[in-house]
């Protein structure tokens, strides 16, 4: 069989942008490939990706583009204009789009990944270009699919209850864990903490700075216990997209001096990052799966995160879960795991336990399933 990747949103540079999404397509397609070694594999890429970074075999062939497709408006023109032309050419068994979007002229199946539809359940938060592309090409993608994978039996309710999707053409497959994040040696932890003059205890969240991570709450919760608490705050990401106000409200409330962005955080510091801090917050409003929240568990961080959404499917019983809407039960969670170490340990363990099970492995056997199935669909 052969089966092809569009792979064009695994990033080739350090930012940002290599978490999240392109997270994703490394490290399903480490694992995915070398699975099926009697099948073919082609990978569409950007500029820059070795074979070594996917642990490419030999029945894997890589085709990077000659067009500069880390342009989001030139990867859209790749994908619906040039992209059929390829898989023509190429004559793959199916086509797996690791995002929301398939090339609508595909001559051949496809399968597509959806990880969140927070584009349709919170429209106020994207810019109005980029919510209406993801509405269109998403709906039609989906339609045109042969199957739909999601991250997490939330987002498989979403896409079946927004976008219409017969229930019988849609498998939530979760993600797996970052095997190379676990709980630091202390010694590395205090090396890091001198070396970023990080204070013995502090309050951390960790992701883009967009508005549906919900800083805005976390930072007016922090205001009403920071007295109390005595912590800083360390907020570790990348800029994304309407941050601005998170700045705004930082002077507003008169918090310059207990509030520290980082920026992006590299993947090899973040067990780092997790292992000096007391606690991760991750207030999201929406995610569809939500990878901070099992990075932290994973290197023995107590977590505070929303209630809603895929986040309790991530975390089960091993963190606190707040309103991420009631800035007073936000202000109590991080006053309670700031003062009750019993508290931090016991969610440490549960954190640690509830790690193990999400697996890469796992992820990518049943991956491999959909694809085989989408190829060859039982009539």
């Amino acid at each position: 069989m052969h089966f092809a990747v569009n792979a064009h949103l695994l990033s080739p540079v350090t930012g940002y942008r290599q978490a999240g999404v392109s997270g994703y397509i490394e490290r399903l397609l480490r694992q995915l490939l070398p699975l099926s070694p009697t099948d073919r594999w082609t990978v569409y890429t950007s500029a820059g990706i070795t074979p070594a970074r996917l642990a490419a075999t030999p029945n894997t062939t890589l085709r990077p583009s000659r067009l500069p497709t880390t342009n989001p408006l030139v990867r859209i023109l790749w994908e619906q204009l040039c992209a059929p032309l390829l898989l023509a050419r190429d004559r793959p068994s199916v086509l797996f789009c690791p995002l929301n979007v398939v090339p609508l002229a595909a001559p051949c199946p496809t399968v597509v990944t959806i990880h969140d539809l927070a584009f349709l359940r919170l429209p106020e938060r994207f810019r109005p270009a980029k919510r209406r592309y993801l509405t269109l090409l998403t709906s039609l993608s989906v339609r045109r699919a042969r199957h739909v994978i999601t991250v997490s039996d939330f987002t498989r309710r979403e896409v079946i209850e927004l976008l219409h999707v017969p229930p019988e053409h849609v498998t939530a497959i979760p993600n797996g864990r970052d095997e190379t994040l676990s709980p630091p040696e202390p010694a590395a932890v205090a090396a890091f903490r001198q070396r970023h003059a990080l204070p013995p205890a502090f309050l951390l969240f960790v992701g883009t700075l967009e508005p549906r991570k919900n800083l805005l709450t976390l930072l007016r919760a922090y205001a009403e216990v920071r007295d109390r608490i005595k912590l800083p705050l360390i907020i570790a990401g990348g800029k994304g997209w309407l941050y601005e106000p998170i700045f705004a409200l930082v002077d507003e409330l008169e918090l310059g001096e207990h509030v520290r962005f980082t920026g992006y955080v590299d993947q090899a510091d973040l067990p780092l990052w997790y292992g000096a801090a007391t606690a991760s917050i991750y207030p999201s409003l929406y995610e569809g799966f939500g990878f901070p929240p099992l990075e932290a568990m994973q290197c023995g961080t107590p977590v505070i995160t929303s209630n809603t959404t895929s986040l309790p499917e991530v975390v089960g019983d091993a963190a606190l879960l707040i309103d991420p809407h009631d800035v007073a039960a936000l202000a109590a969670a991080l006053l309670r795991i700031a003062t009750d170490p019993a508290l931090r340990a016991d969610l440490r363990a549960r954190g640690l336990a509830r790690a193990q099970h999400f697996d890469w492995h796992y992820t990518a056997t049943a991956t491999l399933n959909v694809l085989r199935t989408a190829a060859h669909p039982v009539p």
